[in-house]
């Protein structure tokens, strides 16, 4: 059996999430109490003359706060008994969450008397704390549509095979802001920049001429040879924690050249090797990808 959780903060995604999972073929339950997964799952796994082999289930910050902290310990008992469970925590930054909330007119589940959206947004956050800190894959959705977070659930979580970790390789321009999600985060801002070259200014790191450019420096081959050698070396250790997701955002200043070249140039690399390589570049616009 394939057990997903998904969680995260209000407005984040998740019923997006759980739709796309149920799309998939998942037996999908929305809010459940927490302190009924030991039995839905006993029910679903053991007793069930017709197991259900992938569901997926949501849990909110509607549950109570001793139920939530709860989860994770969970999760370690479920996946000692040989059940494949993973825990999904979706979140997006305050700026984004209130706008969501201002344009849907939707109430936060914790907004009552005496009590604002911003409050609410914050209680959630230390609510959830245990479930964020457990989770096997983090989505900032800040940034992403409804079909990108469709789409990302179903490459990432659904297509995930077992034979090794699912990468993702992520670029990023700083002056956008580091991504939330990441587990680890390269800076190639020391790089040389093709935007300096008119000839390549308005082209991506997805163009020849900019990879010919960027293949010509050595600065380049050692930045990426170093990044290349820790996950190599560190990613069998990752492994062997249960670590079914890895996200490795490189960032530069615009988030079109330099950062967009090392991501595919990784995920190249590592495709096949370890598991599955996808590449996210999460500020290219989309006259960029054209």
């Amino acid at each position: 059996m394939r057990l997903i959780i998904v969680s995260g903060l209000s407005g984040s995604g998740k019923s997006v999430a759980l739709d796309m999972l149920e799309d998939l073929d998942y037996y999908c339950v929305d809010n459940i109490p927490a302190g009924l997964l030991p039995g839905f799952i006993e029910y679903t796994v053991r007793t069930s003359e017709t197991p259900y082999l992938r569901t997926a289930v949501g849990v909110d910050v509607r549950n109570r706060p001793e139920d939530l902290a709860e989860v994770p310990g969970l999760v370690h008992s479920l996946r000692n008994s040989g059940v494949g469970c993973e825990l999904l925590f979706l979140r997006a930054d305050n700026e984004t969450l209130l706008k969501r909330f201002s344009e849907t007119r939707r109430r936060h589940p914790l907004s009552r008397d005496g009590i604002g959206l911003q409050e609410a947004l914050e209680q959630e956050q230390r609510l959830l704390a245990p479930l964020a800190n457990a989770a096997d894959l983090t989505v900032d959705t800040s940034r992403l549509s409804v079909h990108e977070l469709r789409e990302l659930i179903r490459e990432r979580v659904v297509e995930r095979k077992d034979a090794g970790p699912a990468l993702l390789f992520q670029s990023f321009a700083y002056r956008h802001g580091v991504p939330d999600d990441a587990d680890f985060v390269f800076d190639a801002r020391a790089l040389p920049n093709p935007y300096w070259d008119r000839a390549l200014r308005d082209l991506t790191g997805r163009d020849e001429a900019v990879a010919n450019f960027l293949d010509g420096q050595d600065e380049v081959a050692h930045f990426f040879g170093d990044i290349r050698d820790f996950i190599e070396r560190w990613l069998p250790s990752l492994v062997r924690s249960n670590r079914s997701y890895l996200t490795i955002a490189v960032g530069c200043t615009g988030g079109q050249h330099r950062s967009v070249y090392l991501a595919e140039k990784l995920a190249a690399h590592f495709s096949g090797r370890h598991g599955q390589a996808l590449i996210r570049h999460r500020d290219l616009t989309s006259r960029r990808h054209e």
